[in-house]
This record gives structure tokens, C-alpha cells and sequence, in this order.
């Protein structure tokens, strides 16, 4: 059976900008400031040492019962029992992938038209990752996708959306209460020396909570 997720908070992980000595600490610490769903991404590492770090991840995460999902790599979130696993455009198709994976994994993918966000919900994807919302360096060859485009798939898609690309507590307020689901956070949280303070921040903006 699928698992109900919260996208309110979702942090993906880079292991080359967290302020802590591991993966399983920064996780463990933004799970405790109030993160929802946990992304491990692994771009510069062998297949086996991602493997061996999923492992180590998804045990905290099952401790907190916070969904884990595997950027990528499909036999990765196999291997390891997690939720699910998120994929960009130039990824393994989603109608592939559920064939692979199965009715009961999460399947996100990323969208920066509208597009590729009517397609992807066609194709049965379960969310949405949509950005890059603003300049970020994590991921400097992104497409900048304006308010617009973004009011454009939330009106045409009924999957649940969430931002990312540049998602700090600056930019966060911009997505209250226009039907956005969540904010996909990486360096606003996991760079922070005090990582759980920056989720508790992030999430009180965009509850309402906090300006």
C-alpha cells in the first residue's frame, strides 16, 4: 500500500554543503527541525558506497517514520526499501519506472513547464518537484521557471507540487497559500550550521507561522 506523504518540508540531501560529519546526521537533525520526507541524492559515488549510505539513511529515517525517497536510481530504492525515488527529465521515463518499481512506491518528478508536468501526471507520476524557482548553485544548469508557469501546472495538474531552486527563508513566503504543497529545500537547510533551527524556520514561513 502507497504511503500518504507530507510535502511540506522536503530536504534533499548534498553531501558536498552539509555542515555535519555525515548524511545520517544532517538528516537526523532536519527530521528533528520538522522536515516531512527526506530525498537522498548520491551524484559522486560508487553504486555500492550509495547502496551502504541508503542503508544507513533509511535506518533513521525509519526511526522517525519520515518517507526516505532515492534520487535516481530505482534499484537503489528497491535495495533498500524506500518510499520511493525521484527522477528528472532526462531520467528513466515514469511509465517505465512503475513498471519497475510497482503501485506502491513514490514516484516524483521533476518539471520545469507546464509541459512536462501534464506528462508526467499522465504518465502516473505521484508529485511534482518544480523549479528551479530561482538561481541556485546547486544545480546551475537548471531552467528558471517564472510564477506564472508555476500558477500555469498548479491550475492544470491535480498532483501534489513542490518547489525548489533557491528556496530559502527570503523566498519561501512567495509560496503561501497558492496551492503549492511543499518547498524541496537543500542548502537553506542542510549548510546551515544548526540544520534542525533552519527547517523549524523554513516550515513556520511557509505554515504561516513565522515571516
Amino acid at each position: 500500500m502507497k504511503r500518504k506523504i507530507d510535502y511540506s518540508l522536503y530536504l534533499c540531501t548534498d553531501r558536498g554543503l552539509m555542515s555535519t560529519p555525515t548524511v545520517e546526521e544532517a538528516v537526523e537533525q532536519a527530521i528533528l527541525g520538522g522536515c516531512t520526507l527526506i530525498q537522498l541524492r548520491e551524484k559522486d559515488c560508487s553504486s555500492r558506497a550509495f547502496c551502504e549510505t541508503a542503508c544507513s539513511v533509511k535506518a533513521v529515517t525509519d526511526r522517525y517514520n519520515t518517507p526516505l525517497i532515492i534520487n535516481d536510481r530505482p534499484d537503489i530504492a528497491l535495495a533498500v526499501g524506500a518510499d520511493g525515488v525521484h527522477v528528472g527529465q532526462s531520467d528513466l521515463p515514469c511509465k517505465i519506472l512503475r513498471r519497475i518499481l510497482g503501485e506502491d512506491k513514490i514516484i516524483g518528478v521533476s518539471a520545469s513547464t507546464l509541459e512536462e508536468a501534464v506528462q508526467a501526471e499522465k504518465d502516473g507520476a505521484d508529485y511534482l518537484g518544480v523549479g528551479a524557482m530561482y538561481a541556485t548553485g546547486t544545480k546551475t544548469d537548471a531552467a528558471i521557471v517564472s510564477m506564472d508557469e508555476l500558477l500555469k501546472i498548479r491550475r492544470a495538474v491535480s498532483l501534489p507540487i513542490v518547489v525548489i531552486g533557491g528556496i530559502n527563508r527570503e523566498t519561501a513566503p512567495a509560496f503561501r497559500n497558492i496551492g503549492v504543497d511543499g518547498l524541496a529545500v537543500v542548502s537553506a537547510i542542510i549548510a546551515r550550521p544548526d540544520i534542525r533551527n533552519a527547517a523549524r524556520e523554513l516550515l513556520e514561513i511557509f505554515k504561516g507561522k513565522s515571516e
